[in-house]
């Protein structure tokens, strides 16, 4: 069985690794992972700031979230699935505890920077698309940016 709980600090390498697999599972080339390495890092300070919350089955870590920002608005930050359980309800069990989370802090709307692979998930989530936003690792590449009301 999955569940959700807060990541620690000890973690953060194994976050990071997962996160490069999660978006190589798309068939990005070398070059563009590394272009992508540094946005993709979690370091262990930075663990509790912003608030990941990570899906463990067995003692294994399945994908992770992060919950940025302040209130009354902020940003799912980073969502990532392992690739061996894209397809399980684990970034479902992710999205809907982040929003129990934003809404128990007092959030009202969450911005989410979507990698296009990525957009079908959160649109089926309920988010709507409000844009487009500039990669932060990539120039010139544009991403969908979408919007979630907290309830």
């Amino acid at each position: 069985m999955v569940s959700i709980r807060a990541a620690v600090a000890a973690e953060a390498g194994l976050l990071t690794e997962l996160a490069l697999r999660s978006k190589a599972h798309w068939g990005y080339d070398e070059a563009f992972m590394a272009s992508c390495r540094a946005e993709l890092t979690v370091t262990a300070a930075e663990v509790a700031p912003r608030r990941a919350r990570v899906a463990v089955e067995d003692g294994r870590i399945l994908g992770f979230t992060t919950l940025e920002g302040e209130a009354p608005q902020g940003d799912l930050g980073m969502c990532f699935v392992a690739p061996e359980a894209m397809g399980r309800g684990v970034g479902r069990l992710l999205f809907q505890a982040v929003l129990r989370e934003a809404a128990a802090l007092g959030f009202r709307r969450l911005e989410i920077a979507s990698d296009p692979h990525a957009e079908a998930f959160y649109l089926a989530m309920g988010a709507v698309r409000s844009g487009s936003t500039p990669s932060g690792s990539i120039p010139g590449r544009v991403l969908p940016l979408l919007s979630c009301q907290v309830v």
